[in-house]
C-alpha cells in the first residue's frame, strides 16, 4: 500500500526552503562555474521534508491494519500476537494480521481452515475431513441418513456408493467425493495412498484463476454448425468463474461447491440439471397461459424434486393433462422456472448475468444478436461422434470447449462469453492491465474484420500515435504504415485475436529511429506466416502479448508458430509478460539488444546479441553473444559466444550448455514431467509440476520457482498456508496439500 501521493511536497518544500536563502547566495549558485549546486542540495532537503510530511500526514491511517503502509503491518501484528508469514506474502500478511481475533475465535474449526486458504495465498480451496468418509457401520448415536445424501449420487454418510450416477464416480478420490472408503493407515505421498484415514484433513488447493472472456468471436470448423470458443480454433477447457457465496453469519456458511471453484467445468456437471415443482412456478406457468386444470394437476407434484430433465419429463407425463404440459409454452417455461439454484447448469449456464448477485454466470451464447436459452442447451461430449438432443438447439463441450448447433448453421454473428484459466498475467488475457496504457489517438477499434489501411495511427515526430482494439473481437489482414512512434494496444482485461493471412510485415519510416509498442494483442495465423519488423528501430516492445507457439486445433490441424523476425536493426528488443514462438534475425536484421522478463518463449537465435532475461522460461535453444540472466528456465542447449562477461543465476539450462558463470544453477535434460503442460491452450501451460526437482520448484533467489512464473511466489505462499494451518489445526490431526490445478 506504499504509493506515493501526487502531492509535489517536493516542489513545495524546494522552493520554501530557496527562499529562506539569501539572494546573494543564490545569485552566486547560478553564476559559478559549477552552477545549481546549492540548489541540488535543497532539492535533497526538500525531499527528505516531503517524506516527513508524508510520514506525519499517514500517523492515523498507520495505526489500522486496512489503511496503514507494509512497514506497520509487523508492528500491528505484534499487538495481537500473531506469527508473521512469510515477508515476501504481503497480502497474506495483512489479511492475517487483520482477521487474527476472528481465527482464533473459531480455531480449529473446518471453516477457519477452508477460509486460510483464500486469505493467506489468494487461492481457492476446499478442505475435508477424511474420517468423514470412511465406509463404517451406522449406530444408534448417528444421525438418520435420511436427508445427508451427496448431491449428486444421495449416497448416505459412510454407506455403500450409489452407482447410477456416472458424475459421482468422476467425483471420487477429489474434493468432493460422495462415496466412502475403506480406512488406510500409510503416510500420504501425493496420491490415493494414506489419505482415508482418522487424523487426516486434506486441503485442495486451485491456484488458477478463471478471466473472464465476453463477446468472443468463436472459430467455425469445417461443418459450418460447429465451433470452438476459442478463437485460433484450440479445443481448451472452460473454466467455471470464481463465485463462493460470502456471509457474515456464522450459521449460514457451508463449504465450497463444486461449480464455484475456479477450475475446468465438467461435463456432467455442466448437465446437471435438477427441478422442483412450487407454487411459484405454477403461477408463473398460470401467467403463460396454462389452464386451470393443468395447474392443478402441476399442484399435485408440489415440493417434489427430479434430478434431470428426463425424471421431470417422466414425472409430468403421468398426469391426466400430461399432453398440454409437455408442450410449449408450457414445457419450456417448466425447464426455465422450475430449475433450481443448486445444481449446475443453474449455476453455469442459465444466463451470463445471475438476477441475484448480479454478477455473470460462466458460459453464455449468442447467435444472430439472441441468446441461447439454457432450456435449449444440453452438455455433451463432442469428441465422440454425431450428438442427438430431441427438443435443444446447442451442444457445449466443455471439456474441449466446443459447441454444435443442432439445426444447422446459425444466424451471423455468433458471439460467447466464458471464462478459461492461466496460472498467471502472462501474454495476451483478460486480466487486469490498466497500469501503462495510454489513451487512444485514433478512433478505437471494434466490432472485428479486416485492419485496413490506415486504421493504425503510426504517430509522427512529436507525437506517438496509439491505436486501441476495445472488445475481444477477430481480426485479419493488418496492415501499418511507416512507423515513426507507435503503440498498438488492447484496451483493458480484453484480448483481441489478429488471425494472419501473410506475413505481417511492420516497417520503420526512412531516417528515423522508430519506436513500436505491441501490448495486449494474440497475434495467431492460418498458416505457416510470421511477424516481420523492417527498417531502424530504437526500441521495440512487445508487452502482455501473445506470437502463437503454434500446436493443434480441435480438429487434429496444425497451427503454425508465429516468430518474431528481425529483418531491420533493432537498438533494443523488449518482451515484457509475453508468451511468443521464436525469435530470430533474417538477412542483415541486428539486433542490438534484448529484454525479456516474465515472459515464455520458444526458443531465440540472436547470434550478436547482448541478452537479459529475468523470470523466464524457454521452450528451446538460445544463442547470443553475452547474457546476463537470473530465475531463467531454458530446456534446449543454451550457446553464449562470450562467456567471460555476464552471469547466469539461480536459473537452469539443457546439459551441455555453454554459459557465463554459472551460479546457483544447474544443467537439466529436456523432461516432460518437469512441467504440467507444454501445450499451449491448455490451462496449465509451462507451470511447473509437483513432480519436477526442487531446484526447480524452489530454485530462485527469493525461495520461489524458477521461470515463467516465478513472480507469483507459489511455493512462498504454499509456506505461508502450512505454516497457518499448522497454527490453527485441532491437535492430532495430519493436514496434507493436494493441487487440483
Amino acid at each position: 500500500m506504499s504509493r506515493q501521493a501526487n502531492d509535489r511536497f517536493e516542489t513545495y518544500f524546494t522552493e520554501k526552503i530557496w527562499e529562506l536563502i539569501p539572494a546573494f547566495y543564490r545569485e552566486e549558485d547560478g553564476l559559478a562555474d559549477n552552477p545549481g549546486v546549492l540548489r541540488g542540495m535543497v532539492r535533497i532537503l526538500a525531499s527528505q521534508a516531503a517524506s516527513l510530511r508524508r510520514n506525519t500526514d499517514r500517523l492515523w491511517e498507520d495505526s489500522f491494519i486496512e489503511d496503514c503502509d507494509d512497514w506497520a503491518v509487523p508492528y500491528i501484528g505484534d499487538l495481537v500476537g500473531t506469527r508473521m508469514v512469510s515477508a515476501l506474502d504481503t497480502r497474506g500478511r495483512r489479511v492475517d494480521v487483520a482477521k487474527t481475533i476472528y481465527y482464533r475465535r473459531r480455531k480449529g474449526t473446518l471453516r477457519i481452515l477452508e477460509e486460510l486458504i483464500s486469505d493467506i495465498t489468494g487461492w481457492e480451496g476446499k478442505a475435508t475431513e477424511e474420517f468423514r468418509r470412511l465406509a463404517r457401520t451406522q449406530h444408534a448415536l448417528d444421525p438418520k441418513p435420511a436427508g445427508r445424501g451427496g448431491h449428486f449420487t444421495n449416497t448416505p454418510p459412510g454407506g455403500y456408493a450409489d452407482l447410477r450416477k456416472a458424475l459421482g464416480a468422476e467425483l471420487s478420490s477429489g474434493p468432493f467425493d460422495e462415496y466412502s472408503h475403506s480406512a488406510d493407515m500409510r503416510q500420504h505421498k501425493g496420491g490415493l495412498d494414506g489419505r482415508f484415514s482418522i487424523p487426516k484433513i486434506a486441503f485442495w488447493l486451485y491456484r488458477i484463476p478463471a478471466f473472464k472472456l465476453t463477446g468472443v468471436m468463436p472459430m467455425q470448423g469445417a461443418d459450418p454448425a460447429q465451433f470452438t470458443f476459442d478463437p485460433s480454433g484450440r479445443a481448451t477447457s472452460l473454466f467455471a468463474r470464481r463465485s463462493r457465496e460470502e456471509s457474515f453469519d456464522w450459521e449460514q456458511w457451508r463449504s465450497l461447491r463444486e461449480w464455484e471453484t475456479p477450475a475446468p467445468i465438467r461435463c456432467r456437471l455442466l448437465g446437471d440439471a435438477q427441478f422442483q415443482i412450487t407454487d411459484g412456478v405454477i403461477a408463473a406457468l398460470v401467467t403463460l397461459g396454462i389452464s386451470s386444470g393443468a395447474a392443478a394437476d402441476l399442484a399435485k407434484l408440489d415440493g417434489q424434486f427430479a434430478d434431470s430433465e428426463d425424471s421431470l419429463h417422466n414425472a409430468i407425463s403421468t398426469l391426466p393433462s400430461s399432453a398440454e404440459l409437455l408442450a410449449d409454452p408450457a414445457w419450456t417455461g417448466l425447464l426455465q422456472q422450475a430449475l433450481i439454484q443448486d445444481c449446475g447448469k443453474s449455476a453455469l449456464l442459465t444466463s451470463f448475468v445471475a438476477p441475484a448477485s448480479g454478477e455473470p454466470k460462466s458460459i453464455r451464447v449468442e447467435a444472430g444478436g439472441t441468446e441461447v436459452s439454457s432450456d435449449r442447451i444440453v452438455a455433451g461430449s463432442l469428441s465422440a461422434g454425431p450428438v442427438a438432443a430431441t427438443g435443444k438447439d446447442l451442444v457445449i463441450d466443455p471439456v474441449r470447449g466446443e459447441l454444435l448447433f443442432l439445426n444447422g448453421a446459425p444466424a451471423a454473428p455468433v458471439l460467447v462469453n466464458y471464462y478459461n484459466g492461466s496460472p498467471g498475467p502472462l501474454g495476451a488475457g483478460a486480466y487486469d492491465r490498466g497500469d501503462g496504457l495510454l489513451a487512444a489517438t485514433a478512433v478505437v477499434l471494434t466490432g472485428g474484420g479486416p485492419i485496413g489501411a490506415g486504421a493504425i495511427d503510426t504517430g509522427s515526430g512529436a507525437v506517438a500515435g496509439v491505436t486501441v482494439f476495445g472488445d475481444n473481437s477477430t481480426w485479419t489482414s493488418p496492415s501499418v504504415g511507416p512507423v515513426h512512434d507507435c503503440v498498438i494496444q488492447a484496451a483493458n482485461r480484453r484480448r483481441p485475436f489478429v488471425r494472419l493471412a501473410a506475413d505481417w510485415t511492420i516497417t520503420a519510416a526512412a531516417g528515423v529511429r522508430a519506436s513500436l509498442t505491441i501490448d495486449g494483442l494474440w497475434i495467431g495465423s492460418g498458416g505457416a506466416f510470421n511477424l516481420l519488423l523492417a527498417g531502424e528501430y530504437d526500441v521495440v516492445t512487445i508487452r502482455r502479448s501473445t506470437l502463437d507457439p503454434g500446436g493443434k486445433d480441435a480438429w487434429n490441424n496444425t497451427i503454425s508458430p508465429v516468430s518474431l523476425v528481425i529483418e531491420g536493426d533493432i537498438k533494443k528488443l523488449e518482451i515484457d509478460h509475453a508468451i511468443t514462438g521464436p525469435i530470430h534475425i533474417s538477412g542483415a536484421g541486428v539486433v542490438d539488444s534484448i529484454s525479456i522478463q516474465d515472459s515464455i518463449v520458444a526458443g531465440i537465435d540472436l547470434p550478436a546479441t547482448s541478452a537479459e532475461i529475468f523470470r523466464t522460461t524457454v521452450f528451446g535453444a538460445v544463442n547470443f553473444d553475452r547474457l546476463y540472466a537470473s530465475e531463467a528456465l531454458i530446456t534446449g542447449l543454451a550457446t553464449i559466444t562470450d562467456t567471460q562477461d555476464g552471469c547466469f543465476r539461480f536459473g537452469a539450462a539443457g546439459t551441455g550448455s555453454r554459459l557465463p558463470y554459472p551460479y546457483e544453477s544447474h544443467f537439466i535434460d529436456d523432461t516432460p514431467h518437469y512441467f504440467t503442460s507444454r501445450v499451449f491452450g491448455h490451462y496449465a501451460y509451462a507451470q511447473l509440476s509437483q513432480s519436477a526437482p526442487d531446484y526447480l520448484l524452489r530454485g530462485a533467489e527469493n525461495g520461489s520457482e524458477v521461470g515463467a512464473y516465478s513472480s507469483l511466489l507459489n511455493p512462498i505462499l504454499l509456506d505461508s498456508l502450512q505454516a497457518k494451518v499448522e497454527e490453527y489445526l485441532p491437535f492430532g490431526l495430519i493436514p496434507i496439500t493436494i493441487f487440483e490445478t
